[in-house]
């Protein structure tokens, strides 16, 4: 092995040779837990978005998977214990074939994209880890979808259009407090979409522009002005999703150590106690909680929408807002 060669080697890459080669050798067969992020900064010293990059490349191979509630694991279902004794044999193994491409098409890459990011993260994401999934060459793929951001392009379209909006209730408030649930379960079931939509530049695709079309018209077709009612719009779906990058964060940490956040915060009790004793943080403390991340939703989207509503209907009495020189009224 040329050791100049490896120590030129990014950390991330050496670490991910490792785990490879144990991988390789058998150490660790399908089925088996990975050393996790905390593990990887432990042993090796580095930082966390060093562990968690070695942990990416991995999967982009094909080579692990996340597991809810374990961590990553070597993908592959587990091999049973290897018998021991004079007995045991040898018998050779057949290669895995391929999964036919027949019946291969967008609807199904989707599907097993968005599979693949709900085990896994965005990060896990690849045209390879996809095709791994579906049992097909990655060439395959390319005659149906030409990148990765296309690919995701068709994922985020599809599952805003699997939580399609009904029609809209009589009062505007409660039509937007009903997107906005829903929007909060789609983040729930698919975390990864906090990574993907954003603001400022949205994913436009037929089935999120049906979203917020919906919830537009929700005001213009009461009176509102087109650009107050977009950007009341906009305040909360950017509610919504600025929680959701919390809680899909929450859910990613359970999924990679299976520890959950109330565990989390049981672990951290004796280190709690000695900011508590100190008797400099005594409002904090008052609390006899720590916050629950669906409560804090439901109180914070509430909270937001009876200030929209305050707002709008000063705006419909004909109470003059206060403006900017660019921008809605305020």
């Amino acid at each position: 092995m040329n050791h100049s060669a490896s120590r030129r080697e990014p950390p991330y890459a050496r670490i991910a040779a490792d785990i490879r080669s144990r991988i390789e050798s058998g150490e660790l067969r399908p089925g088996d837990r990975v050393p996790s992020t905390r593990e990887i900064t432990r042993r090796w010293g580095v930082a966390m978005a060093t562990a968690t990059k070695a942990l990416t490349a991995l999967r982009n191979e094909g080579l692990i998977r996340a597991l809810p509630g374990v961590g990553s694991v070597v993908q592959g279902p587990p091999v049973p214990p290897r018998p021991r004794g004079p007995e045991q044999t040898e018998t050779p193994r057949r290669p895995r074939p391929r999964g036919t491409e027949t019946g291969l098409n967008h609807a199904a890459i989707v599907r097993a994209a968005v599979s693949v990011a709900d085990a896994e993260g965005i990060q896990g994401l690849s045209m390879r880890r996809v095709a791994t999934e579906l049992g097909v060459s990655t060439m395959a793929l390319y005659r149906y979808v030409s990148a990765k951001d296309d690919l995701v392009l068709l994922m985020a379209d599809a599952v805003f259009t699997e939580h399609s909006l009904p029609d809209p209730p009589e009062d505007w408030r409660d039509g937007l407090e009903l997107a906005a649930r829903q929007h909060w379960e789609m983040f729930r079931r698919h975390p990864w979409m906090a990574r993907v939509v954003s603001l400022p530049r949205p994913l436009l695709t037929p089935g999120t522009i049906a979203h917020t079309d919906w919830m537009v018209r929700l005001l213009t077709s009461r009176g509102h002005d087109p650009s107050t009612a977009l950007y009341a719009v906009v305040s909360v779906t950017g509610y919504v999703m600025g929680m959701a990058c919390q809680l899909g964060l929450d859910i990613e940490e359970e999924n990679e150590t299976g520890v959950s956040a109330r565990d989390w915060w049981d672990s951290q009790e004796e280190h709690l106690s000695r900011f508590e004793e100190s008797g400099r943080y005594a409002a904090l403390f008052a609390a006899p909680d720590p916050p629950d991340i669906d409560i804090a939703f439901e109180f914070g989207l509430l909270r937001l929408l009876d200030g929209l509503r305050g707002f709008l209907e000063a705006e419909t009495a004909g109470d003059p807002p206060r403006t900017t020189r660019s921008g809605p009224p305020r």
